[in-house]
């Protein structure tokens, strides 16, 4: 991979990451493309692809600086200088016990099937057009039949336990960690920038475990230069990531989800029509 690749790379990581379309989906075939997904040596992408999230991360963190800081500062107060009954405790403190919920599931699941994610399955062509479709047609049903009645303020432990249950979906290459999570939201009832604000926050934990514990791994195979690839493909995720969040907070305001479906039926079509004909390897 040489320095211009690894930009675009950081490109489409940043610019879909956070839109419900899979960022892995339009990595991996653009990687299969350019000749940069080794059939041998799998795990070399998977830890690309990991570390770049970081990138994203960084966006993420950035953009809701503000409210991770009233976050953890009310959690720390709240649990522990002040302990307070859970009942008893500010929205800010509860939101931060149902990140803690809903990240346990991916963590335990992620963890036992490290090495499965790391193969040559996850970077299947067919798997990943087969999940862009399935999890297009879920989203869809969650759009026609939510009520998009919850706000932030809203949310239970339960629907911080059933949307990090989707989130482990997002293992599944192809399905989206954003597009499996407000699937999940909506699905609870939640509006639609609520249930894309709780997948943002969400993504925090795993994002950073995954990308660190990748981080490490990929030190093992790569070079200063590689390390300077990744390190350029990772700022440039993190510039477009935050635009992306920007972007679709403000269009689900004032827009429903179908149209990126629509965009996932068409892309799960392309990506079958490329496996199909052995454009990419």
């Amino acid at each position: 991979m040489n320095i211009y690749q690894g930009l675009f790379m950081g490109l489409i990581q940043g610019l879909t990451e956070f839109l419900p379309i899979s960022s892995t989906a339009h990595l991996t075939i653009a990687g299969k493309l350019l000749g940069l997904v080794s059939p041998e040596h799998p795990e070399q992408w998977t830890a690309f692809i990991a570390v770049i999230q970081l990138g994203t991360l960084a966006a993420v963190l950035l953009y809701f600086l503000r409210d991770i800081l009233e976050i953890s500062i009310s959690f720390l107060y709240e649990n522990v200088f002040h302990p307070t009954a859970f009942k008893n405790q500010s929205n800010h403190a509860r939101l931060g016990w149902y990140v803690i919920i809903g990240s346990v599931p991916v963590a335990t699941v992620g963890l036992a099937l490290k090495r499965v994610i790391e193969g040559p399955f996850t970077k299947s062509l067919f798997v990943i057009a087969g999940s862009v479709i399935f999890f297009a047609l879920i989203l869809a049903y969650a759009e026609v039949s939510a009520r998009f009645s919850k706000k932030i303020q809203d949310l239970s432990w339960f629907d911080a336990l059933v949307v990090g249950i989707a989130q482990v979906m997002a293992l599944i290459p192809g399905a989206s960690r954003s597009g499996t999570t407000i699937t999940g939201g909506l699905l609870l009832g939640m509006t639609r920038e609520t249930a894309a604000r709780f997948s943002f926050l969400l993504s925090i934990p795993a994002v950073f475990a995954s990308g660190m514990l990748e981080f490490k791994e990929s030190l093992k195979f790569m070079g200063s230069q590689d390390l300077i690839i990744l390190a350029s493909a990772t700022l440039v995720s993190a510039v477009s990531g935050y635009l992306s969040i920007a972007f679709l907070l403000r269009f689900l305001r004032t827009h429903t989800t179908l149209g990126f479906v629509g965009y996932r039926l068409i892309l799960g079509g392309v990506i079958l029509w490329v496996a199909f004909s052995g454009v990419a390897q």
